[in-house]
């Protein structure tokens, strides 16, 4: 039996893990889990799966969850944290053997690197972890000698099909993306998209801001970063094409001229399922691919003068050092104020790209340098946001 932690259990992708723990409960025990703020999510999960520990983002919400087990009927209690420590204490609870990193955000970067840094297998489903500081990561995974499972259906596309083969083998890999909800906008129209558009996604559930990043493609470009990274591979080895069916998750094409493609349909339990699972496939429930049913399969170049944050991305990944850091705190930072209404859509890409502008790549050693240099940028990215907001205010 495999014993894990999760990070970010009240979000979609936690939610998601926990369902697939439940279908197959004779394979996992739930240790400790670590969640934002949402009470009632975390105390029922508590309720059903009983860890020994859990954590909340916040001391206020300790109180309320304590009183909310007590209501549920939990007699043997938990240890609860929170804050950094709380987060950091389920990333390294001795009793687990795997953690899933489903936080959203920087916030789960440390606790992450602390996973495998004290030789955890990593079932990784934060982008942010090896955008932002994939080089740290990558060396303290070498060093512990653990697993790096993606959760990421591209990426874990391309770990199965791996077994196929050896990455010294791999030609490219091809990730693939349903172009989210704006695929066919012109322009034009793409200047007056609303947030309540950007989150209807056409085969996905999932967070906010991932939502909106498959909208402006920044989510390909991150994919790409976390590629680079997972994979060994050099950028101009990474291609993206637009498949709208989401059903071929990502390829690969190895030296000898074969193409190697993972078909399913799309939800996340499946890769979930493999992480949590590997190197063993076990049976599941999840709805079956039934291939005559298919019908035509699409797939495109992207169009990256419509969706400039893929280009940016890449540019941000060949000038390397912190400039990866930059940009997904940028992004960050842009989505926000897009959801919120202070910018247009199409103005999120100007947002980041002034931000890449204006920093200088630079090493980054730690943890702690990459926690600094994600604070310094969503600074000036929040200062972007105002100076934008005031020449929209003046155009109109």
């Amino acid at each position: 039996m495999r014993t894990l932690a999760i990070l970010g259990s009240t979000g979609s992708i936690g939610r998601q893990c926990l369902q697939v723990v439940e279908e197959l409960r004779d394979r996992f025990r739930v240790v400790a889990l670590a969640a934002g703020d949402n009470v009632e999510e975390l105390a029922g999960q508590t309720a059903r799966f009983q860890p020994e520990l859990v954590a909340l983002a916040s001391a206020e919400k300790v109180a309320p969850l304590r009183e909310r087990l007590g209501e549920l009927g939990v007699t043997r209690q938990p240890e609860i944290l929170w804050g950094r420590e709380g987060l950091n204490a389920v990333a390294t609870h001795p009793g687990a053997e795997m953690v899933v990193s489903a936080a959203v955000g920087v916030v789960g970067l440390e606790a992450t690197y602390k996973a495998v840094a004290a030789g955890k297998m990593l079932a990784l489903a934060n982008k942010e972890v090896l955008v932002a500081a994939g080089a740290l990561v990558m060396d303290a995974a070498a060093r512990s000698g653990v697993d790096i499972l993606p959760v990421d259906s591209e990426h874990n596309a391309i770990h199965q099909c791996l077994r196929a083969g050896r990455r010294r083998e791999i030609e490219r890999l091809t990730l693939t993306g349903s172009g989210g909800p704006f695929l066919k906008w012109s322009r034009a129209r793409l200047a007056r998209a609303t947030p309540r558009q950007a989150l209807r996604h056409p085969q996905w559930k999932m967070g906010k801001r991932i939502t909106v990043d498959s909208a402006t493609l920044m989510n390909k470009g991150f994919e790409v970063i976390e590629a680079h990274w997972l994979f060994g591979l050099r950028p101009e080895q990474i291609e993206v094409v637009i498949h709208p069916q989401a059903i071929i998750h990502s390829l690969i094409e190895f030296v000898d001229g074969s193409t190697l493609a993972q078909l399913a349909r799309p939800d996340m339990r499946l890769p979930l399922q493999y992480a949590l699972t590997y190197p063993d496939r076990v049976p599941s429930t999840n709805h079956r691919l039934n291939v005559s049913e298919l019908g035509k399969l699409e797939f495109r170049p992207p169009d990256e003068k419509k969706f400039r944050c893929l280009s940016l991305a890449r540019q941000a990944l060949a000038a390397g050092g912190s400039l990866p850091c930059v940009l997904n705190a940028a992004d960050e930072v842009a989505v926000s104020a897009f959801l919120n209404r202070r910018v247009r859509f199409s103005e999120i890409p100007e947002v980041i790209e002034r931000v890449l502008e204006a920093s200088t790549p630079m090493p980054l050693g730690s943890i702690e340098d990459v926690l600094s240099c994600d604070r310094q940028a969503r600074s000036y990215a929040a200062h972007v946001v105002e100076t934008v907001r005031k020449k929209k205010r003046k155009r109109q």
